[in-house]
């Protein structure tokens, strides 16, 4: 008598942007069948889409999720310089003034990747469906989980002209981003709620794109000017980021009382009298706008601590913003969601798939990165008022203290800048802040005097036609 075949192995991502299309690359290795379910059409190529409005704000990749999305899609970083992505070192190439003073460019510590989002969406979600074992159903609305409180069995999903169906899955990976339900759908199976906290700094973006003076469409450094939590009142910010074709897309932002407008007469004042130093506003003058202001107010920092809850159900997970979004103005939303993905191959990879707790085991390994990034997001938005009920807390306070400190001594040690990279870039963790020679660092402070102006070479004034 012949045996029945094997079922396949069937894996269901929810959303298709960057996380949940590095998750599904993650899971091709172990599953028979990865179905992405997303609800927008995705377009072919480099184009926006209803359901990504943060695509036309600045992005920017740290090397500690590079390195994740270069293990899922070995290449993938040739592939988009050659789509006209930049890979910019840091701090080498970026002329940053900190809280504490402008920021010396030392040799490279790390990098990042500078590219449009819908660029960088696009060539990611090429490479990772060219795999036959990953299908994409687009135009398909998430409705809710199958199961029991014990195990997840599958999604209900209400597909475009087509009506409800649901499809059977082994595991089951939310990467919806902010607007997850995840929450509802494992309290609609019987779980309890899960534990949540919420800082909001009340930022406002306003972006706008811009086409660089000729001499200065390649190679120009990444400006940036951030507030000094010391001030009072509002904190105002910007940063220009170049990227491909010649063109820098600019972010400005503001928090309660300071918010910049979505006039595009106004975007340029706002950068040179709103901010602490003119630097952006003055480059911007000589730089031809193609786009107008957009403007964002999605800059809650959420975090749901699932990892936390007594009961997980098998065979679900939650990754990327949907399980931890943070203020964009640190640039971690898209490195922590390819380290995700990459641990959720990991850890699937060791464990088998199917195991007992491998859910949990997964939700608790992605909590990892997700905390890391966590921390960096609030230790400065908890500052800001109506950031939270209750305001910073005494570690809060001892924290952003010390930090403040560091990033002082940073302006004028090298040794120091590179510690504070290695974990602003999420490849090491806060903890190389604490060995002894850094807290010595610390003690002492810079060991060279701080600079006047923001530490532009002559060539790139010239080839922005500054004076």
């Amino acid at each position: 008598m012949t045996e029945p075949p094997a079922p396949l192995r069937t894996a269901v991502v929810l959303g298709g942007s960057h996380t949940g299309m590095l998750a599904a690359r993650a899971l091709a290795e172990s599953a028979d069948r990865v179905v992405v379910v997303e609800r927008d059409v995705l377009p072919e190529g480099p184009e926006p889409r209803k359901g990504l409005p943060q695509a036309r704000h600045a992005h920017m990749l740290w090397s500690g999720g590079v390195h994740a999305v270069e293990e899922l899609l070995p290449g993938v970083t040739d592939v988009l310089r050659d789509a006209g992505a930049r890979r910019a070192p840091v701090t080498t190439d970026m002329v940053i003034m900190g809280p504490r003073g402008w920021f010396r460019r030392w040799p490279e510590s790390h990098h990042v990747i500078l590219a449009g989002r819908d660029l960088l969406d696009a060539t990611i979600r090429a490479q990772v469906l060219a795999d036959e074992r990953i299908e994409l159903l687009d135009g398909a609305e998430v409705l809710g989980l199958e199961g029991t409180a014990d195990a997840v069995t599958g999604v209900r999903v209400r597909v475009r002209d087509e009506g409800e169906r649901v499809i059977e899955a082994g595991l089951v990976v939310d990467a919806t981003g902010r607007g997850s339900g995840a929450s509802r759908w494992l309290t609609a199976l019987g779980l309890p709620e899960a534990e949540r906290r919420e800082v909001d700094s009340g930022l406002v973006y306003a972006s706008r794109l811009y086409l660089a003076p000729e001499q200065a469409r390649d190679g120009y450094p990444v400006v940036n000017v951030q507030p000094d939590p010391r001030d009072e009142g509002p904190a105002r910010a910007g940063f220009l980021l170049p990227i491909e074709d010649g063109r820098w897309i600019v972010t400005l932002n503001g928090t309660r009382g300071g918010e910049p407008s979505a006039a595009n007469d106004d975007f340029v004042r706002f950068a040179r009298e709103e901010l602490r130093h003119p630097v952006i506003g003055e480059l911007l003058e000589r730089a031809e706008p193609l786009t107008d202001v957009s403007v964002s107010r999605t800059t809650l920092n959420r975090r749901y601590f699932y990892e936390r809850m007594r009961a997980w159900p098998e065979n679900f997970t939650v990754l990327g913003d949907a399980l931890a979004a943070f203020n964009p103005l640190y640039g971690h939303g898209l490195a922590v969601g390819a380290q995700s993905a990459l641990l959720l191959r990991n850890v699937i990879r060791r464990r088998g798939w199917g195991a007992p707790g491998l859910s949990r085991r997964i939700q608790k390994a992605v909590a990892r990165p997700a905390a890391a990034a966590w921390d960096l997001a609030i230790g400065q938005d908890v500052f800001y008022p109506g950031a939270t009920e209750t305001g910073p807390t005494l570690r809060d306070r001892l924290l952003a203290a010390y930090v403040g400190r560091l990033m002082h001594t940073a302006t004028g040690n090298g040794r120091i800048a590179r510690r504070v990279t290695d974990v602003t870039s999420l490849e090491r963790g806060a903890a190389v802040l604490l060995t002894p020679p850094v807290l010595l660092a610390a003690t002492l402070g810079p060991l060279k005097p701080p600079l006047d102006g923001p530490p532009l070479t002559a060539e790139e004034r010239k080839a922005a036609e500054l004076g």
